[in-house]
């Protein structure tokens, strides 16, 4: 990874996270600690953070502009092509049966998804990394929630850390239902926060079957970190027709492609 590569990832983690440590970062990046340390210090003389003891912040000014996006970003997002995620969310409860246990990520179509869950009644076991999908469905008498634990940050909707990996692996998962920042037929499914990204590779290892809910804009595109690759994918649904090299490469590679139109 070339130096202008690290330093705007360590640019886009301080944007998410306020805060990073060089042991963060030597582990997310599989840098050294020499090298981690050498880019903060060459960072902040370009004005572009502060040196901790042991990490780096943003500016001041900067996080406080940061941290006001932030706190908008998943009332956004949870916004942003609701109608389709609405109707992918409704394609996937077709495959879902009495007494399975299945596994929600926290993305904003996974919750969605769970706004139909909150109406059945089929008795399920549903696990989460979703704050506001776990206090959702809890309400339901029909479904026994599990929320998976973790670290909670005020400017997230998600449990993030390995924390859970335990409990994850403890369960048998029927189903996976997960969404992404991005997907393409080269890296699979991918994610700009390599701290989410970390848990959702745990949750695809576990699951018997994989569901990916993603709505048109973020197909052929790409992010920072993956967390399945193609071939870990069984089920696809999307709002609109994917392309024709996208729809061949799912049939020569045995994935079920849905379109909720």
């Amino acid at each position: 990874m070339f130096a202008d590569q690290r330093r705007n990832l360590i640019i886009e983690l301080l944007t998410e996270k306020g805060v990073v440590t060089v042991n963060d970062l030597t582990s997310l990046l599989n840098i050294s600690a020499a090298t981690i340390r050498s880019d903060l210090n060459q960072m902040e003389k370009q004005g572009l953070l502060l040196r901790t003891h042991g990490g780096a912040m943003l500016k001041a000014e900067e996080t406080n502009k940061e941290t006001d996006q932030l706190e908008k970003n998943y009332e956004i997002r949870e916004k942003k092509f609701r109608a389709e995620k609405q109707r992918i969310g409704n394609k996937a409860l077709h495959y879902i049966q009495e007494g399975q246990c299945i596994l929600l990520d926290a993305s904003t179509t996974c919750f969605e998804f769970a706004k139909y869950l909150s109406e059945t009644k089929m008795r399920l076991t549903v696990v989460t990394s979703g704050i506001a999908t776990a206090a959702m469905l809890k309400e339901n008498p029909y479904l026994t929630v599990i929320i998976i634990g973790g670290i909670v940050r005020n400017t997230s909707n998600s449990v993030e850390g390995l924390l859970g990996e335990e409990l994850l692996r403890k369960i048998n998962i029927d189903l996976l239902f997960t969404s992404a920042y991005a997907f393409n037929i080269r890296d699979g499914l991918s994610d700009f926060s390599l701290y989410e990204v970390e848990l959702k590779k745990v949750m695809v290892s576990v699951a018997n079957k994989v569901i990916v809910l993603l709505d048109h804009s973020k197909v052929d595109k790409s992010s920072i970190a993956t967390f399945a690759r193609p071939n870990e994918i069984d089920i696809f649904i999307t709002d609109k027709p994917v392309s024709e090299e996208i729809s061949h490469f799912f049939a020569a590679n045995g994935i079920e492609l849905e379109i909720a139109e």
